[in-house]
């Protein structure tokens, strides 16, 4: 019942706010500020935080072209938002990731530890052009794109509303079209705006310290503050989803109680109560 393109995305952005979680376990392991497992693994671990946090960023510009397309042009949306053109979306989003990362970490790659400056240190540093490229393709770009869309989503949103009535006896007549905008797809409208809006308070700091160059105007615990902020956004989303969603609730509780190992629990109407 959960399989939507617009589930799909969730799903893609919470494997990546799993891992990032993962890969804060291994902070444990920096003892004094000491790393001790190796320089391959200190860049191993610097790559795929690169490559998860892109991801997610991916994921969350996927996901505003998803609501725009879902608000703006509802008659075609099934058409044009399907299952396996998700599938392939995501896919991409985590491959462009991968490559696009192991480019610009591509000198630390080559030589671990090279800009280390004693023993268990855990440093890696990417070059001027390439954290300007990374700012851009991280940051500015997609903020603009997912700012821009959902500009646009509300805006459609408040005059759909206003002649929803008017429309939705034309627009019912082929049912195998549904699609106006929805009640179910307004909420669902809402509930991704405040999870993207989240993640834009969470990032911005970070990029912001980024963008003007000046590391130096923090001190050691603003800097702890600002990075645990943008790490802190993989926490939030999955209470968002919880606090917003009665079908996630409703899963939860199917997979906790293990009721989902029943013979046909895959046919429980999990959207009933959502709607």
């Amino acid at each position: 019942k959960l399989h939507t393109p617009t589930n799909l995305l969730l799903l893609s952005l919470a494997v990546s706010d799993f891992f990032v979680g993962l890969l804060m376990f291994f902070q444990i392991i920096l003892i004094d500020g000491c790393w001790f497992l190796g320089d391959f693994m200190c860049n191993l671990y610097y790559i795929l935080d690169f490559i998860i946090t892109s991801s997610s960023v991916g994921n969350m510009v996927l996901i505003s072209i998803d609501r725009y397309i879902a608000i703006c042009d509802p008659l075609h949306y099934s058409t044009k938002v399907t299952v396996r053109g998700t599938i392939i979306c995501t896919c991409l989003c985590w491959v462009c990731s991968v490559l696009y990362n192991s480019i610009i970490m591509k000198d630390n790659l080559k030589q671990p530890g090279k800009f280390n400056s004693c023993s268990g240190e855990c440093v890696v540093v990417v070059d001027y052009v390439a954290g300007l490229a990374d700012l851009f393709f991280s940051f500015i770009g997609p903020v603009t794109v997912i700012i821009v869309l959902y500009m646009c989503v509300f805006v459609v949103a408040v005059l759909q509303a206003r002649v929803m009535r008017s429309h939705i006896a034309a627009v019912s007549i082929k049912s195998s079209v549904t699609v106006t905008a929805k009640k179910s797809e307004m909420k669902a409208a809402r509930t991704l705006g405040v999870v993207i809006v989240v993640f834009l308070l969470c990032l911005c700091p970070y990029f912001c310290v980024t963008l003007s160059g000046q590391d130096t105007l923090l001190n050691a615990s603003s800097a702890a503050f600002v990075i645990c902020l943008f790490y802190f956004n993989s926490c939030l989303n999955p209470l968002i989803y919880a606090f917003f969603y009665p079908w996630f609730r409703k899963s939860v509780k199917l997979i906790v109680t293990l009721k989902i190992l029943k013979p046909g629990s895959c046919e429980t109407n999990i959207l009933q109560r959502a709607l």
